[in-house]
């Protein structure tokens, strides 16, 4: 991988990195002997994007993968282009929609990252903010996790979760959280108004400083945005 990029690999992934991103991405490596509408897909994707296309050996597309399941394709792309609240808040204003945003507090694993930006994704939110540090990142798993949802669904890096909730509520978003005690069910919250919904970390929850700032409480099993552990 080049100095400060990073790796894409799987089909749905490197597809909506190449539809989504096409300028970041410098190249598409095939692994030799793959062959699959899906892969024909992406491959047709990227070259009507300008972007390079090149077969490579099956294990150096392994090696880079880390492991991973690649499916035979793996994208070479720059550094991760996160969003700042406010990118968040104005693809809100942009869609004529109330903002609808997911927070997670210590989330530590990649691929519960990537899941729950597919969920999210699926619940229409305009963005996921995660923060700087003792948090997951977007890796290469998170990416696979996601399906490709990293690619469409913003994600915001903040060096403090704190002071992020303070300026949502400033901008009139309710903050609900998840993982701490008992709560409204996800279904019966109307999210036609401006909302945070706040995820905590993966078997202990918000952490109590984050629980103090929420307007409110979310049944953490009804979310279905929560980790699986």
């Amino acid at each position: 991988m080049t100095d400060g990029g990073r790796i894409v690999f799987g089909v749905r992934p490197v597809e909506e990195l190449c539809r989504a991103r096409p300028r970041e991405v410098s190249v598409v490596y095939l692994a030799e002997g793959t062959r699959s509408p899906e892969t024909e897909r992406v491959v047709q994707v990227a070259k009507e994007r300008g972007i390079s296309v090149e077969i490579r050996p099956r294990h150096l597309v392994a090696e880079l993968a880390k492991g991973g399941v690649h499916q035979g394709l793996v994208a070479i792309a720059g550094r991760f282009r996160y969003a700042t609240l406010e990118d968040l808040l104005d693809a809100a204003r942009r869609a004529g929609e109330a903002p609808l945003l997911v927070l997670l507090d210590g989330i530590t694993d990649p691929h519960n990252l990537g899941a729950i930006a597919r969920s999210a994704e699926v619940l229409g939110a305009h963005g996921v903010v995660i923060p700087a540090r003792n948090s997951a990142s977007v890796t290469p798993g998170a990416v696979k996790a996601s399906a490709g949802a990293t690619e469409r669904v913003p994600i915001t890096e903040v060096g403090n979760l704190l002071p992020a909730i303070d300026a949502l509520r400033k901008a009139g978003l309710r903050v609900l959280g998840a993982g701490a005690g008992e709560g409204e069910p996800l279904a019966k919250v109307d999210l036609k108004l401006p909302t945070a919904l706040v995820i905590g970390a993966e078997g202990r929850g918000m952490r109590e400083a984050v629980a103090r700032r929420c307007d409110g409480l979310l049944d953490r099993k009804s979310t279905r945005l929560n980790s699986s552990h």
